[in-house]
């Protein structure tokens, strides 16, 4: 038998070396808990959850959401307002009959007809009203200002069945 390479090992010698390396695992395992129990992590409190948007095609608040949002964004109450984007979307949203109505409003109460004021609400929802006829109507609730002097308008949006808007009015169809 060579002494260099015995053909067996001893039981004890590997025992003690599998403990010694549970043992160090161990210790490091123990060590990173108390050093990451040591670091300050923030309050549950502070920590905001991310918010989602969903829509799907064809539905009427769905339609009504998109035209909203992109409109106010293309208004927007800063220096440079986008008006070739917000005419475009009224051209895409709105029928040719309503637009001519609703310039003819604009010019009559100096405010801009599908927001029914003169400046960019900071908030809206939509929500759906249910079928009306052969169309649709969709509530939108514009919120100007903020904290104790926000002010809300409620407008009913009405959408043929093709999904163009045909009228925004302070009160329901209904």
């Amino acid at each position: 038998m060579n002494r260099k390479f015995p053909t067996h090992r001893r039981p004890g010698r590997r025992a003690a070396v599998v403990a010694g390396l549970v043992l160090a695992v161990g210790l490091g395992v123990s060590t990173q808990v108390s050093a990451q129990a040591s670091v300050h992590t923030p309050a549950k409190a502070s920590i905001t959850a991310a918010k989602s948007v969903s829509g799907t095609n064809g539905q009427a608040v769905t339609r009504v959401a998109d035209f909203y949002g992109a409109y106010v964004d293309a208004k927007g109450d800063y220096a440079d307002p986008d008006g070739t984007l917000a005419a475009a979307l009224r051209a895409h949203y709105l029928t040719p009959g309503f637009a001519k109505r609703l310039a003819a409003w604009e010019k009559k109460n100096g405010a801009d007809g599908v927001l029914r004021a003169q400046n960019v609400p900071a908030r809206w929802t939509v929500t759906d009203n249910g079928a009306v006829g052969n169309g649709h109507e969709v509530i939108v609730t514009l919120t100007f200002g903020s904290g104790a002097t926000a002010q809300k308008t409620k407008l009913f949006v009405l959408l043929e069945r093709y999904d163009h808007i045909v009228d925004v009015a302070t009160t329901s169809a209904r």
